[in-house]
This record gives C-alpha cells, structure tokens and sequence, in this order.
C-alpha cells in the first residue's frame, strides 16, 4: 500500500507460473481491443483496499481487475460468467481428470 512501510523487493529473476503470463497476455490484449486502459486497471486495484493487498498476489488482483473492467464494458455478464465458471469447476482440477458431459 502506498506510503506504509514494506519488505525489500527482491530483485532476483522470478520464473512467472504459466497463469501469471495468461493473466498478463490477457490484460494487453483487452487494452489493445480498446476494452480497458492502465487507468483502468489501476483504478480498480486501488479501490479494492488494503484486504486485498494482503490477502491477495499481484495477478490475482490483476484478474480481478480485469475481471472488473470486463464486467463494467458489458464484455460480458455475471451470469455468464458463473456459468462459464461452473463450467471450468466441471473440468476437475486438472485438464487430465477433466470430466465430459
């Protein structure tokens, strides 16, 4: 959170799980189709609150803005998001267990 204190940052090379690149991918390609902007992005992280800053990792915030974003460009409803997510939960936990119906 701005102005608190924090931990160093590493600067170590982070080796980014492949959700962490979709999620990136995402967030660019929304931008480049005119769907949400930086300002965009970052407005909705900052109203998300301190809870989330410590309770949730940088993209899950990113996916929940983006999310956000999405949502409010009628890219898509909350409906058919649940579904969608009933869908992938329908999957199992991985793509080898996934259930077809």
């Amino acid at each position: 959170m701005g102005g608190n204190a924090a931990e160093r940052v590493p600067r170590d090379d982070y080796d980014f799980a492949l959700w962490e690149k979709r999620v990136d991918a995402l967030v660019m390609i929304a931008q480049a189709a005119g769907l949400m902007t930086v300002d965009g992005l970052r407005r909705v992280l900052e109203d998300m609150g301190e809870d989330a800053f410590e309770t949730m990792t940088y993209y899950e915030r990113w996916v929940a803005s983006l999310n956000q974003n999405l949502l409010e460009e009628g890219t898509y409803t909350v409906a058919e998001l649940g579904a969608r997510m009933r869908d992938v939960r329908a999957r199992g936990d991985t793509y080898g267990t996934a259930q077809r119906g």
